[in-house]
């Protein structure tokens, strides 16, 4: 049997990113192989994604970035069982490393970020890797990306919310920083009354209608009550109608032009972890 020095277990740690223990035992049942090892590391990490595919993988880090001319954005969701591993620095770090490989390459769906070769291998096989050194069943839970004249993200809550605000043209990188604090905190359902699906609105309404027959307002004034309760609704869900969390005497749209009057929000990406 071959001798396993620390410095060979060391290598084999930096290669694959498993912890020193599962290099050890890798390298003795390879009997020092490294190649041998590392397949024993990938196989293992298939097997315990294999093992614990049905249990929930509700904790993990939420990352957003930019790239550097700000133009384009991505969220990505990577998911693990415990909070405990979500707060791992390895686990971060593969995280980052995920959410930097799509700036990078500009994936445009799940799928297709989950196919970019990472060091060698799949992202998908690098991420069944990370199971086998968490030892939890962990997958990528979500994936997007914006392109627009200007993009700002931001992480809350030690990774558990991620935003992306986009706007029209570059603005005060701070002001719309704190739109995309008042996107993770206020979780709007959409940009503007515009943009919200009639689907919605007339389950709002329905909602309106029947709160107030249930107040026993008469007939001829519920469809006016119904569509003030959905003015309300859309005010408060959605965001540039919103009141500005850290001045609630403007909206949020009124907050921006504040900042420069053509300035204003496109499109927005939130996930979180709860």
């Amino acid at each position: 049997m071959a001798k396993i020095s620390a410095s060979d277990v060391a290598k084999l740690r930096k290669i694959t990113g498993a912890g020193m223990m599962d290099c050890k035992k890798a390298l003795t049942e390879a009997d020092g192989d490294f190649e041998k090892a590392k397949k024993v590391i990938r196989e293992r990490g298939q097997a315990i994604a294999n093992k614990r595919s049905e249990r929930e993988a509700s904790e993990g880090a939420v990352i957003a970035k930019t790239t550097d001319d700000a133009k384009t954005g991505v969220v990505v969701c990577l998911n693990c069982e415990t909070d405990f591993v979500a707060k791992n620095d390895d686990f971060v770090s593969f995280a980052h490393k995920l959410t930097d490989l799509a700036l990078e390459k500009k994936p445009q769906t799940q799928d297709e970020l989950l196919q970019l070769e990472m060091d060698g291998k799949s992202v998908t096989d690098q991420v069944k890797n990370m199971s086998g050194i968490t030892g939890e069943k962990v997958e990528l839970g979500y994936y997007d990306i914006i392109e627009a004249p200007f993009i700002v993200a931001y992480i809350h809550m030690n990774n558990k919310i991620g935003t992306l605000v986009a706007t029209n043209k570059e603005g005060d990188k701070e002001a719309v920083k704190n739109v995309a604090m008042q996107v993770a905190a206020m979780n709007p359902i959409a940009v503007d009354k515009d943009s919200v699906s009639q689907d919605v609105i007339d389950k709002e309404k329905e909602i309106g209608r029947q709160q107030a027959l249930n107040e026993g307002k008469p007939e001829k004034i519920i469809d006016k009550i119904a569509m003030g309760k959905v003015g309300k609704f859309l005010k408060e869900n959605t965001l540039l109608n919103q009141a500005f969390v850290r001045d609630n005497k403007v909206s949020v749209q009124e907050y921006l032009k504040q900042q420069d009057k053509d300035l204003t929000v496109t499109e927005f990406k939130r996930w979180s972890l709860s």
